[in-house]
């Protein structure tokens, strides 16, 4: 069973169910998915890079990413419906769980000049997104094999109903937000 579950069940759900006066431990929120999303608007030009970019989603994710397509044609950027212009990946259970984890314990410590995650990042529904800048904080990532470097776009789906129990769901969980 990979550690944050583990957290999650031993410290996560009593401390939820204290907070917010659960009377089932079913009620408490749980993460549901993580989704990584990395954009390439320069795939119109060059392709070759949407190689690279979905071999290393591949490296962090664990799992094969999706090649994503563009849905509509917007002539001022020479881009046509279906086009490849990203990739995507959605993990769930073990792997979001193992994911998870290394991107709080590893990941996120190695950003330059980290003083935490925004607390206001969140959607209205509990689920909590963040954007990297830069793929090299992944320690799955070697520095001499990448072309260039490229951000992505993380969103954490949780059960959460309000923002403020997704919130406290992923501080049970240790990741670290601004005060």
């Amino acid at each position: 069973m990979p550690r944050i579950k583990e957290i999650y069940q031993e410290r996560a759900v009593p401390a939820l169910m204290k907070r917010f006066n659960y009377r089932n431990k079913m009620e408490v929120p749980k993460l549901d998915k993580i989704v990584i999303n990395m954009g390439l608007g320069e795939a119109i030009q060059n392709i070759k890079i949407l190689d690279s970019a979905v071999q290393e989603m591949n490296l962090i994710a664990g799992q094969k990413a999706v090649i994503t397509k563009s849905k509509k044609s917007i002539a001022q950027f020479k881009l046509r419906t279906g086009m490849p212009i990203g990739a995507r990946v959605t993990l769930r259970k073990e792997r979001m769980y193992e994911f998870f984890n290394r991107l709080v314990n590893v990941a996120l410590p190695r950003v330059r000049d980290f003083k935490g995650l925004p607390p206001k990042s969140f959607d209205g529904r509990g689920n909590f997104a963040l954007g990297i800048k830069e793929q090299l904080i992944f320690p799955e990532i070697h520095y001499d094999k990448i072309d260039k470097v490229k951000g992505m776009n993380i969103v954490i789906g949780t059960t959460a109903k309000t923002d403020e129990e997704g919130k406290e769901l992923l501080k049970l969980l240790g990741m670290p937000f601004r005060n």
